[in-house]
């Protein structure tokens, strides 16, 4: 997986997106959402990490952003995202969570 982080004034902002969808797009069922895993946003300044340490970040983070299977999957294992409440995009998944 890809993580980054980024402090913003509203605190850590996380973002962590599964190997090799960089620059991919993703539609929605009725094309109405479509997300793309830009270079900017998840790969710029992006360190490749395993499961525990993309978990030690988002345990820090305010706001995440996660997209992929394993990405997503970790998040929900670890109870920051209910399953119910994730984005099917093309078969790749898509969550966010904001700690308040």
């Amino acid at each position: 997986m890809l993580l980054v982080e980024r402090q913003t004034p509203k605190g850590l902002l996380v973002s962590v997106c599964d190997d090799g969808l960089l620059g991919e797009t993703f539609e929605g069922v009725d094309r109405d959402v479509s997300l793309t895993v830009t270079e900017d946003f998840y790969g710029e300044g992006a360190e490749s990490v395993d499961a525990e340490s993309a978990l030690e970040s988002l345990a820090r983070a305010s706001v995440a952003n996660l997209v992929g299977s394993d990405a997503v999957g970790v998040a929900i294992e670890a109870g920051y995202v209910e399953e119910g409440n994730v984005l099917e995009l093309e078969g790749t998944r898509h969550a966010q969570f904001m700690r308040m």
